[in-house]
């Protein structure tokens, strides 16, 4: 099974208070975006994907455009407004894949894991939460959460969505829990961008 991935990000990154867009913050001398397409491109269960946009993230658009990535802009309304008018302009009755582009740890294999698991979930949801606990400890910052069987956790949001069901009010899902460092770090505030270029340098050494 391969799916497409919507790589979201048309956020105004408005917690970094900084001139340059979220996605274009260097990261370790990288965009994070860059870090996001690479993983992208090296899984081998995508079978294409797209930059999500708005009107908060032009230099974003026009860079990805420049290194021929296929855009799709929307209005910019919010995470979830912008994810099912992304998926309605690229037609994707089908399980989508989305991954903000805030998420430097991300890598090709763990997105594999992740639609291996939506595989044989037997929903038309599948959800990846990080225990709050966890990012506390690390000093994260906890930017989104939901419940899940009674507990609430962090949010990472990588998911996958059966586009067919978009319009849905409630999709049935299953939930992926993990401490995995893909998803553990992800950059929300100035303090996040420090705490997770630190651990990264350490996992390197």
């Amino acid at each position: 099974m391969k799916v497409p991935a919507l790589i979201m990000a048309g956020g105004k990154g408005k917690r970094m208070g900084l001139a340059i867009e979220k996605p274009l913050l260097p990261f370790l001398g990288k965009p994070l975006i860059d870090r996001v397409v690479e993983a992208v491109e090296s899984s081998k269960k995508i079978s294409e994907f797209y930059i999500v946009t708005s009107e908060s993230t032009p230099q974003t658009e026009e860079k990805c455009l420049k290194e021929s990535l296929k855009i799709i802009r929307t209005a910019g309304k919010g995470y979830h407004e912008d994810l099912k008018q992304a998926i309605l302009k690229a037609q994707l009755d089908c399980p989508v894949l989305i991954i903000p582009a805030d998420l430097p740890a991300i890598t090709g294999k763990f997105l594999d894991k992740v639609v291996k698991a939506y595989e044989v979930c037997g929903k038309d949801a599948l959800a990846v939460f990080v225990p709050i606990r966890t990012r506390e400890e690390l000093e994260l910052s906890i930017s989104s959460t939901d419940f899940h069987e009674g507990l609430l956790y962090a949010v990472s949001g990588v998911n996958i969505i059966n586009g067919a069901k978009i319009d849905e009010a409630k999709i049935p899902t299953r939930a992926i829990i993990t401490e995995d460092i893909e998803v553990l770090l992800n950059v929300n505030t100035l303090k996040d961008l420090d705490v997770a270029e630190k651990i990264m340098r350490k996992s390197k050494n």
